[in-house]
């Protein structure tokens, strides 16, 4: 891209430091949804990692989840053996990762944020995730969002009665 927002090229270089494979590609139009950006880039919308911020009790959570996945709050909470876990207010957001709600890549934030990878993007070979602006992305595996994010593996959504493995607490703070 030439010229690209200084948040895009913050998160460029985060990701060129950490030495992920894919490049930065910008949107012709802007992809604030996992829909809007799976028809841009001609994908199913569950191959789109949606970034989302939660508030808990204070500090930051950050969960990538599936664009085809909603996450399930309570599930997450008990997972993580917290009371409850609130969407963050773009304030929040900003205050945290130094991006937009549209546009919040996994990585390039002013300190690390504890993270969760919902297991139901593994399904897909090449997941896309934002890159700091809502009109740019970058490619990425499954495995390589784990490893750029220092992230756990979790299951985020469906039904909150079915078991699922609890992430370490302490992995995610």
């Amino acid at each position: 891209m030439p010229d690209p927002h200084p948040r895009v090229a913050a998160v460029t270089r985060a990701l060129a430091e950490a030495g992920a494979a894919g490049e930065v590609r910008e949107l012709s139009a802007s992809a604030r949804t996992a829909a809007a950006a799976a028809e841009q880039l001609g994908v199913p919308v569950g191959a789109i990692a949606n970034s989302l911020l939660f508030d808990v009790d204070g500090a930051p959570l950050l969960i990538l989840t599936s664009g085809a996945h909603r996450v399930d709050e309570t599930k997450v909470a008990a997972l993580l053996g917290v009371p409850r876990l609130a969407r963050a207010s773009a304030a929040f957001v900003r205050e945290h990762t130094g991006q937009p709600i549209g546009g919040v890549a996994p990585v390039g934030h002013p300190e690390p944020i504890g993270t969760l990878v919902d297991v139901e993007l593994a399904r897909h070979d090449r997941v896309w995730a934002a890159a700091g602006h809502p009109h740019a992305v970058f490619p990425t595996t499954y495995e390589e969002l784990l490893r750029l994010t220092g992230g756990t593996a979790a299951e985020v959504g469906g039904d909150p009665r079915q078991p699922a493995a609890a992430p370490d607490r302490e992995a995610v703070r």
